[in-house]
């Protein structure tokens, strides 16, 4: 008999060992939408490089191949489409934006950073010439930038879409478990799931100005309108998954349950959610998404200073380069649309097994 190397035997191991950390981390890497850096591991710890030769084309050389496709057709189409504010902008033309972007928004800070700085220095020379009462603290007033335009639209966003997860959750539940409770609920979720924000915006302006009368509070009523519109237009695709998620329950653990004589929260919290999560993960994600959408609406009709309303002051403005601006706003919403729902899906991935991307 050949006696085998022990050397040997320690390098498949460690081989071995390695795969094994590559497949754990591939869970992630498609979580985070990153799933081509796997066959590029796999290939450096040489497996079968040919192979993933060809799924580091499937994963990243075809999107990638895609998107050149897409810059260059676009910049070659772009210049032969006039409108009002000239021709359409191209790749470059929106780049040059996204930077002078980036550039107005570092002067702002400096100003912010300036403006901070001479009143800490005004008042500590008020103090030490013993006049503290004249001491004043004042917030900057300049105009927002465009990162703080982004950073107000996803604080918007969450803060809507959290009060309809909160609303919707237990009535899904309710609905799942009672079929009088979903016969109640269905009526009311096929009329107003349909419903537009723009037909939600004037009624919940109204409500907003009627009830929430001081500019003084903690929210501003344009953030409270869009964060509530966002509410009424996100909520119904996680009632509805909750709703169907529960219902699903196999029913011999419902009769279980009723053996066991579990109360109804424990049969809820023990039962019913873990039973229930991954359709009810689905709903979230697919509530926020609708959030993310109809948000930009909401901010551009209630001024809410976020990204909508930045692209309807550009669109408004008219200048030659509004079009490019709005259309690095464009990308922005969808970059942060698709890292809303890579957020979800890892929560959905931590708290459940479901298999689905």
């Amino acid at each position: 008999m050949t006696a085998i190397d022990p050397d040997t035997l320690n390098a498949e191991a460690r081989r071995a060992r390695l795969f094994t950390r590559i497949n754990k981390a591939d869970t992630w890497f498609k979580v985070l939408g990153l799933a081509w850096i796997t066959p590029i591991l796999k290939a450096a710890a040489g497996d079968n490089p040919r192979a993933q030769v060809g799924e580091i084309w499937r994963l990243l050389g075809v999107p990638l191949l895609a998107i050149a496709i897409f810059i260059v057709g676009w910049a070659a189409l772009a210049p032969k489409v006039q409108t009002s504010l000239g021709a359409i902008p191209g790749p470059a033309q929106v780049w040059e934006q996204a930077r002078n972007l980036n550039a107005d928004a570092q002067r702002a800070r400096a100003k912010a950073d300036a403006f901070y700085e001479r009143q800490d220095m005004r008042n500590a020379k008020l103090i030490a010439e013993g006049k503290p009462d004249k001491v004043r603290q004042r917030s900057y007033t300049g105009k927002p930038t465009y990162y703080q335009q982004i950073w107000t639209s996803i604080k918007t966003v969450f803060f809507g879409f959290l009060i309809g997860s909160v609303i919707a959750i237990p009535l899904g539940i309710m609905a799942g478990l009672s079929p009088t409770a979903n016969a109640a609920i269905n009526p009311i979720i096929q009329i107003f799931k349909p419903v537009s924000p723009l037909a939600w915006l004037p009624i919940v302006t109204m409500v907003v100005s009627a009830v929430y009368a001081t500019n003084d509070g903690m929210f501003s009523k344009s953030f409270l309108v869009s964060a509530i519109t966002v509410t009424l237009c996100s909520l119904w695709p996680t009632l509805i998954n909750t709703a169907l998620g529960v219902a699903s329950i196999d029913k011999d653990l419902i009769s279980v349950s009723k053996v066991l004589k579990m109360g109804t929260y424990a049969k809820i919290t023990k039962l019913v959610l873990p039973s229930a999560l991954p359709l009810i993960f689905t709903g979230l994600r697919l509530s926020l998404g609708v959030g993310w959408m109809v948000l930009i609406a909401a901010e551009m009709l209630a001024q809410n200073p976020g990204l909508g309303k930045f692209v309807w002051d550009e669109f408004q403005n008219g200048s030659s380069q509004s079009l490019a601006k709005i259309m690095v706003a464009v990308f922005t919403i969808g970059i942060i649309g698709f890292l809303l729902d890579r957020v979800m899906f890892a929560l959905q991935s931590m708290f459940t097994f479901t298999e689905n991307r």
